[in-house]
């Protein structure tokens, strides 16, 4: 039986993505990958092992499992199980329609998984976690596709895909704008960053090779949502296509300036041209000054095309020119009737983060929904969310939920319908809190379910 059930979840994830082919924002259509590799650079496959019970956390280290029961594995397993999620988003779930949205933004929280604030049960998840050994963590850029509800608060994960979007050593550093530089890309920070192995960008050195998940902006630019660092290895660059040489096969991201020959010969992703301003992900054996050779490219987390199509994403606004004409992620939005939170309206322009919830309609994003999440030189509240059961406790200040490490020691933290006393293994938990430092979500309040 569990022979069928694994070869089944393989059947679903080959289906998923063949499905998926039909649609691309920011110039692209479908996950289809060109190049080395139908399925990516090596990297494994989504494997859920399921939320854990009573007992808290599986393992002391929580390696191998990411939050909310999402995992990169062997690629033996793609079908989720189930566990103590508890949420009550399901199929019978009030208010979640039947169909598909496509939902882009970095993991903010996990039970099962939460991304833009919205809350995905992933009890039947299929799809596709890269360069992320432990699996699914929080900051990680992801695609989540399933139905959510009429609000944007819950939703039903069918397919779940997140990589790394750039990988290369570390050439320069802005500490005052908190920004730097790899692969000739500018690489922001703000308050929401998560730093999974530093205390901040002052603690890495120079020449260090970072791993980063971020949404891209300006042309040349990403916003880091998480940092880490690595051992160096062969690099990954994210960003939008300029200077489109179909001739010579080559195109800019940044100060760089890649050959796409090996990777795309026929000059199409997934049947469709490549053409400027779209947004890919590039893959190399190494880089060299000024440039890469890239083995694999592949269009970035593709929004939907298509009329009627429900879609919720988070970027950075460009081409600002009214709330009825700006980009995000380069996506065409109208936001004229959508309800404004998180600030004032008058702060939205361009540089500025959003999360953007609504229709597709005439290849335009009509939202219905616009948070703003953070303005240059003011700054925006960061939020992060953990709900399950307490694992790996040592103290208020060293335990995990959904294998996430927490630190819920520090000076300030309120606890509600209990105190730090009552925390224990099993004991379940919603942990919210506003900032990852060396990998720790610092806990800014804690409740007892």
């Amino acid at each position: 039986m569990t022979n069928i059930l694994l070869r089944n979840g393989f059947l679903s994830l080959m289906v998923a993505l063949l499905l998926s082919c039909g649609g691309g924002g920011g110039g692209g259509g479908g996950a289809a990958l060109v190049g080395a590799s139908a399925l990516g650079a090596g990297g494994p496959a989504l494997g859920v092992a399921g939320d854990v019970g009573p007992g808290g956390d599986t393992s002391p280290s929580g390696a191998g499992n990411g939050i909310g029961g999402i995992a990169s594995d062997d690629g033996s397993s793609t079908t989720a199980s189930s566990g103590d999620d508890g949420s009550g988003v399901g199929s019978g779930g009030t208010g979640v329609s039947t169909a598909d949205a496509s939902g882009v933004g970095s993991v903010d929280g996990a039970g099962s998984i939460i991304v833009n604030g919205l809350r995905y049960d992933t009890k039947t998840a299929v799809g596709n976690v890269e360069d992320a050994p432990t699996g699914l963590q929080l900051g990680m850029s992801v695609k989540v596709v399933g139905p959510v509800n009429a609000d944007f608060t819950q939703g039903i994960a069918r397919r779940v895909e997140s990589a790394a979007d750039i990988r290369g050593p570390l050439t320069s550093v802005d500490l005052a704008q908190g920004s730097f530089v790899i692969l000739g890309t500018t690489v922001t920070t703000d308050e929401a960053t998560v730093w999974a192995d530093a205390a901040g960008l002052a603690a890495i050195p120079a020449g260090h090779t970072l791993q980063v998940w971020g949404l891209p902006a300006a042309p040349g630019v990403l916003r880091a949502t998480r940092v880490e660092q690595r051992n160096p290895s062969a690099p990954i660059l994210t960003g939008t296509v300029q200077n489109l040489d179909a001739v010579q096969r080559t195109f800019t991201l940044g100060g760089l300036v890649v050959d796409y020959a090996r990777a795309v010969p026929s000059g199409s992703l997934d049947g469709r041209p490549l053409a400027n301003g779209t947004i890919v992900r590039v893959r190399a054996d190494a880089a060299s000054p000024g440039g890469l050779v890239a083995t694999l490219v592949q269009w970035w987390y593709p929004l939907p095309t298509a009329d009627a199509t429900t879609a919720q994403f988070a970027g950075i606004v460009t081409g600002f020119a009214g709330l009825g004409s700006l980009r995000v992620l380069g996506y065409p939005v109208d936001a004229s009737a959508a309800q404004i939170t998180g600030g004032p309206t008058s702060a939205i322009g361009n540089g500025v983060k959003v999360e953007v919830g609504g229709v597709v309609s005439g290849g335009v994003l009509r939202a219905s929904k616009l948070k703003i999440r953070h303005v240059p030189g003011t700054g925006g509240a960061a939020s992060f969310d953990l709900i399950g059961n307490v694992g790996a406790f040592t103290s208020p200040s060293d335990f995990r939920v959904k294998g996430q490490p927490v630190n819920a020691g520090g000076r300030g933290v309120v606890f509600a319908n209990g105190t730090a006393a009552n925390l224990g293994n099993g004991v379940r938990v919603n942990i919210h809190g506003t900032q990852v430092v060396n990998g720790v979500l610092m806990a800014a309040t804690v409740t007892f379910e």
